[in-house]
């Protein structure tokens, strides 16, 4: 068997691949804002002194972290249009499934963050007669996100490939976007191939991007 690449063109591009590419994205910019959000409140209930905060929260990131994504995915797909009595598609089911599996994973970098500043940060924002909010909103979280851009990269390059498992519910993404292109064009070999390159490119170039901030963060620290 000779692999064929000549059905590569722009016209392949424009028909299958914009589209899934768009949304793979889209995907990945609202799962990390809403999973950074989320995580967010998350590590700071994990932080609190209080068990019906701590409880609850630790309880929901260590049973997501310990899930595989696409058992997720299929949950919140076949469940949630049998709780409220209507479908709500792959594509909402998707946001939906990856800001609720982002979160706990987000929580433990910014829980991670928040520990990494030094105690007298907080203490020095008391003294100043700061209640415990504006401590963290204005002396600990800023200096905390600081230092988890690296990290907050790594795990948002994780995400974009992650996107690849919307393709069980049948949500256009990239990947779908190849296999439909592989179809159309009878090369389903050829076609996976490609996605594997364009994946690794994107992947490679953010990682690259990862190791830049690294050493910027390293500078300003």
């Amino acid at each position: 068997m000779s692999l064929d690449l000549s059905f590569y063109s722009w016209e392949l591009i424009q028909n299958f691949l914009i589209k899934g590419l768009l949304f793979s994205v889209q995907l990945t910019i609202v799962a990390t804002l809403g999973g950074i959000a989320f995580g967010t409140v998350l590590a700071l209930m994990r932080l609190s002194n209080k068990p019906w905060l701590t409880i609850p929260a630790s309880c929901y990131v260590n049973v997501m972290r310990s899930i595989p994504l696409v058992m997720v995915i299929l949950w919140f797909f076949l469940l949630i249009p049998t709780l409220i009595g209507r479908p709500i598609g792959a594509d909402l089911s998707a946001y939906i499934t990856f800001i609720a599996f982002e979160a706990a994973f987000f929580c433990e970098i910014v829980r991670a963050g928040i520990g990494s500043i030094p105690k007298g940060q907080a203490a020095a924002g008391q003294a100043l007669g700061m209640s415990y909010a504006q401590n963290m909103r204005l002396i600990v979280l800023p200096q905390a996100f600081r230092n988890m851009i690296p990290i907050f990269m790594t795990q948002i390059i994780i995400l974009f490939q992650d996107t690849s498992l919307v393709y069980a519910i049948g949500a256009y993404d990239l990947l779908k976007g190849f296999e439909i292109a592989g179809k159309n064009y009878g090369r389903p070999i050829e076609s996976y191939l490609l996605a594997a390159v364009v994946y690794f490119l994107i992947c490679f170039s953010l990682s690259r991007a990862v190791k830049v901030l690294q050493k910027k963060v390293a500078i300003i620290r």
